[in-house]
């Protein structure tokens, strides 16, 4: 068991013996955790007084996750990279399990249309994003061993993420699916596979997205009402130009922290895909600009401790995940600036849930596991080197 001191970042005395990306990685994702609860608590402080009673009740269940999140967090960042590949694949099985239950009548429960949750007594459970962590994990070790392994194997676990993105598909929920087909894909670029390879499973996967799209009504109105949605203002555009209303009404320098106006019952679901907006409104364009810099800078750390990773293996961990922590940020702003069309993708870190909160940070600490080891070797005394010498002679004669 490690002390207390080790299982609280803020508390761990080690810290300064890392490598130096590790140590600034490892405050900027504390930050962007700390900063996300403020932005939270500004968001959904209104609707939670009105809707609750308490407009705390959001950051307060929000602050207990992240504790808990910070845990798995720390304790990811002193587990071996190879006992956590070594699990992926059972974690990946697991996971994939739970996600098939939410189909099953009776134990999935159905928020705004789709049934992405289970219950364990009163903690909601989202395997479809406690997954991502172990898929990049599991996808990188698939990858970067795809020279070397039998067709039996490509398929086997070709057929585990494709029953991944299925049961996602089926919940319905077209934008975690999507994204998790991506990411897996961008990493199998990252590997070096076959173009055709790709470009085949590239196709298949838009001609799925059409399948869906066409297939449920809801998913071609947001394609449609993103389109233009100014025609439908009243009506499937409500979301999106309350938005874009919330964005304009920041300006340069914002209204202020806890002074907007659109989160005041006029946007909805504020405080969870759309809280962007809502910081946008009040640290204005710069506030903006400066967000989108720090995500900037994080991408770039990064793919630098990727580049200086010996080991294909670890470069594809940390390519996989700056494309989940950082290409998700992107694509829910995006959404919230009209850029793309509306989804259901949280703003990690930023918007409330806990099953995120915990995913986003085993992603960051998976990056700042591979920083560790790229730039920490094992140190071998004087004294066992000597050993090792004195062995190595008397065996040779």
């Amino acid at each position: 068991m490690l002390p207390l001191r080790y299982c609280i970042p803020l508390l761990d005395p080690d810290t300064e013996q890392w490598s130096s990306l590790a140590r600034i990685l490892r405050w900027l994702t504390i930050a962007w955790a700390v900063f996300g609860l403020m932005v939270l608590l500004s968001s959904s402080y209104a609707v939670a007084e009105a809707d609750l009673g308490d407009g705390l009740y959001y950051v307060k269940r929000q602050a207990i996750w992240l504790f808990f999140a910070l845990l798995a967090f720390n304790a990811i960042n002193y587990t071996n990279l190879r006992q956590l590949i070594g699990i992926a694949p059972w974690c990946c099985l697991g996971f994939l399990g739970l996600i098939m239950l939410t189909l099953l009548p009776g134990l999935g429960t159905t928020v705004n249309g789709a049934t992405r949750w289970l219950y364990i007594g009163p903690i909601p459970l989202q395997p479809s994003e406690l997954i991502k962590p172990f898929l990049i994990l599991q996808g990188a070790w698939v990858f970067s061993q795809w020279p070397h392994l039998r067709w039996s194997t490509r398929l086997l676990w070709l057929g585990i993420f494709v029953a991944v993105m299925g049961s996602i598909l089926l919940q319905p929920n077209l934008s975690t699916a999507g994204l998790t087909g991506i990411l897996l894909w961008l990493i199998a670029v990252a590997a070096g596979l076959p173009y055709s390879q790709l470009l085949g499973t590239a196709c298949a996967g838009v001609l799925t997205a059409v399948v869906s799209i066409s297939h449920n009504e809801y998913q071609l109105r947001r394609i449609l009402s993103f389109l233009n949605p100014w025609k439908v203002e009243r009506g499937d555009g409500y979301q999106l130009t309350q938005s874009l209303m919330a964005i304009g009404s920041g300006d340069t320098w914002g209204t202020g922290y806890g002074l907007s106006q659109q989160k005041l019952f006029y946007l909805p679901i504020q405080h969870t895909d759309f809280i962007f907006a809502v910081f946008a409104e009040e640290f204005g364009f710069v506030g903006s600009v400066c967000l989108l810099i720090f995500l900037g800078i994080y991408s770039a750390i990064g793919l630098a401790i990727a580049l200086r990773s010996p080991r294909k293996i670890h470069q594809l961990i940390a390519i996989g995940a700056v494309i989940l922590l950082v290409g998700q940020s992107l694509i829910n702003i995006g959404v919230a600036t009209g850029a793309l069309p509306t989804t259901g993708l949280p703003l990690p870190l930023f918007s409330y849930g806990g099953n995120s909160m915990i995913s986003s940070l085993l992603t960051a600490a998976l990056l700042i596991r591979v920083a560790r080891e790229s730039s920490e070797g094992d140190i071998i005394t004087l004294t066992e080197n000597n050993r090792g010498s004195r062995r190595r002679r008397l065996a040779q004669g």
